[in-house]
């Protein structure tokens, strides 16, 4: 089992950083870290069914970042353990960049649900503006349909409701995909066409800070 990865540069470093701390505010649980052929792969749940009965639809976003080592392996870690690991680095002024793991993997349903990695055929564009407009007012409608104190059940009843729904323009595209362009920091700032594209029943929204997959409403 490989422990250690190493980035390129210090910058990389703090985009992984800064990610880690928005996959944390949406769901402190995994993320799943590829390795291979120079790059670095995270990518992170927004969105996933619980149990057989759960019709949420799967929205998983997705940083990628050059890995200096070469090394391969693929593991799915809890992201408040692995941002530790990279403060300790950035608190001894290493100039190496070189990331330990942590010794043991967490589970998590949704990281056996392997997108596709080609395939892809470009489907149109989506407005960064109109995506931060549906995350806003969705997050507004989770937040005032949950009482204070609800059990978890009901929590993921109202936010699979909400961000099941097919986006106006494009019926196939959840609306978790506004969620999670906006929640992750991918969207934030100024305006941009976001290249939208699709390979068999999974969808990919790439915006220049990162990518969101999903899996289409009408499969």
């Amino acid at each position: 089992m490989n422990n250690t990865f190493a980035l390129t540069d210090p910058l990389a470093l703090a985009d992984l950083t800064v990610y880690l701390s928005r996959v944390r505010l949406v769901d402190d649980t995994a993320v799943r870290v590829i390795a291979g052929g120079g790059v670095l792969a995270v990518y992170s749940a927004v969105l996933a069914p619980r149990g057989l009965l759960d019709r949420s639809p799967t929205v998983l976003g997705l940083r990628t970042f050059a890995e200096a080592s070469g090394v391969q392996f693929d593991r799915v870690l809890a992201p408040a353990s692995l941002a530790d690991r990279i403060a300790k680095i950035r608190a001894d002024g290493t100039e190496t960049f070189e990331v330990n793991l942590p010794d043991s993997d967490v589970t998590a349903s949704w990281a056996g649900i392997s997108p596709p990695r080609g395939g892809w055929e470009h489907m149109g564009t989506l407005s960064s503006v109109a995506l931060e407009l549906i995350a806003r007012d969705g997050a507004g409608e989770v937040a005032r349909a949950i009482p204070a104190h609800t059990g978890d059940l009901i929590v993921q009843k109202v936010r699979s409701e909400v961000w099941s729904r097919p986006l106006d323009a494009h019926p196939v595209v959840p609306a978790g995909v506004a969620f999670a362009a906006a929640s992750l920091g991918f969207i934030a700032g100024e305006e941009e066409e976001v290249a939208l594209y699709r390979s068999g029943s999974w969808l990919r929204a790439s915006a220049y800070r990162g990518h969101v997959l999903a899996r289409s409403l009408h499969g």
